[in-house]
């Protein structure tokens, strides 16, 4: 028989709260809340292709950034406005001593080679931005030699500032580069990062980016050469409703590695994203990596999401690795998603412009086109969209010189 006279013990069932997934102990957090963020080099392990982040990466040919090294201070930088002339009223450059200022200020180093290039640089190059200015700023890298080095960019825009800042990096080299963007209250910003490096050139980038209460920014990344560019940018929001566009561009050859990886973390409420990522393959060895990640925290009510990639492989032989990855913390959304492709050209579309008397040649050269057309539009700058598919163009012939060349070979 029963004891009735203790007192029966109420069994609550957790219930899941879509502002508060904490709230049910099985709901773990994300793997982005645990991972390392150091100024320390020491701090992550050794880079090797069992780590997710270093998976796609042939690690073997960038080995020399995973150590603190002395820079060779070979690089040249020069920036004037676009037109080459001073710099405009409302744009400040300064060198200051890494961790002192501006720099140092956005983040922390979210991998060991950002680590290494912080911990191997001396001086950030910080460029402050206020006001309305009428034209863009430009950033010239230049490599002027094989030898170690590195170099570290702060790009801070003030509060309701309008301006476009476009980095082109030529040369050759082998580069570690720290970015930091941070844009303040009701700012409008572009920024335009743009590799067009010697084929020999080896370049691992970071950019670190903090969008403000009410921001917009334009964050592009074009990438035409060198021998292997790794660029990883990492975001996340300074208050309610700011705006990030992230768009990008590569263009790969044989025997290139160009890999892209964006983390866009939404930890504010009514903000939004859009990253697409649009790149194109020519030739045997040609590899690309493109890792989307999007986290929306418990804390970012009403985000709008989306990430997008799509990969035209031109030849055989070339690999594409497409993986967006999605983190949803929060039920109260508007809308979060994501995409990815890796395709050879449109059987269709080129039938439909050769039956209209085009040339096959011709009729690549304009599926190309279109395919980044877009996004090159989208850049807004007309110079830089102008030079961009210039060198789209001249890719895409050289491309057909080298392949009737192996037919000529092949008789």
């Amino acid at each position: 028989m029963a004891d009735t006279t203790k007192p029966v013990k109420e069994i609550k069932i957790p219930v899941a709260d879509p502002n508060d997934p904490y709230a049910v102990p099985a709901a773990m957090p994300s793997s982005v809340d645990h991972a390392v963020r150091s100024f320390d080099a020491n701090d992550y392990p050794m880079p090797d292709r069992k780590q997710d982040d270093w998976r796609y990466t042939p690690i073997e040919r960038i080995d020399e950034f995973f150590t603190v090294f002395k820079p060779s201070g070979e690089t040249q930088i020069e920036v004037s406005m676009i037109d080459g002339s001073p710099l405009a009223e409302g744009v400040k450059l300064s060198q200051v001593k890494l961790g002192e200022g501006l720099s140092g200020t956005v983040s922390k180093p979210n991998d060991r080679v950002s680590a290494v290039e912080w911990n191997s640089g001396a001086t950030a190059t910080v460029l402050e931005l206020n006001g309305e200015i009428a034209q863009p700023v430009l950033v010239k890298v230049h490599g002027a030699g094989a030898d170690l080095d590195a170099f570290h960019l702060v790009i801070a825009a003030a509060d309701r500032a309008h301006a476009d800042v476009v980095v082109e990096h030529d040369g050759d080299a082998r580069l570690a580069e720290g970015v930091e963007i941070t844009t303040g209250k009701d700012s409008h910003i572009s920024t335009t990062f743009i590799q067009e490096w010697a084929k020999t050139a080896k370049h691992v980038g970071n950019h670190r980016i903090h969008v403000g209460e009410g921001a917009s920014l334009r964050h592009s990344v074009v990438t035409l050469s060198g021998d292997i560019v790794r660029i990883r940018m990492d975001q996340d929001f300074g208050g309610e409703q700011g705006d990030l566009n992230m768009l990008g561009i590569y263009f790969v050859d044989p025997g290139e590695h160009i890999e892209h990886r964006t983390m866009v973390v939404h930890n504010h409420p009514d903000c939004k994203s859009r990253v697409v990522y649009k790149g194109a393959l020519d030739g045997k060895g040609a590899h690309s990596t493109w890792v989307g990640n999007a986290l929306i925290q418990p804390t970012a009510p009403g985000t709008d999401s989306y990430e997008l990639n799509r990969n035209l492989v031109l030849t055989p032989g070339a690999i594409a690795d497409s993986e967006p990855n999605l983190e949803i913390e929060n039920g109260n959304i508007i809308g979060a998603g994501h995409a990815s492709s890796v395709g050879r050209f449109d059987d269709e579309e080129l039938f439909y412009l050769e039956s209209r008397g085009i040339p096959e040649a011709e009729a690549r050269k304009l599926v190309v086109r279109g395919f980044f057309g877009e996004l090159v539009e989208e850049i807004g700058i007309p110079a830089i969209s102008e030079h961009l598919m210039d060198v789209i163009d001249r890719r895409l012939a050289r491309g057909e010189d080298a392949a009737m060349t192996q037919v000529l070979e092949d008789k």
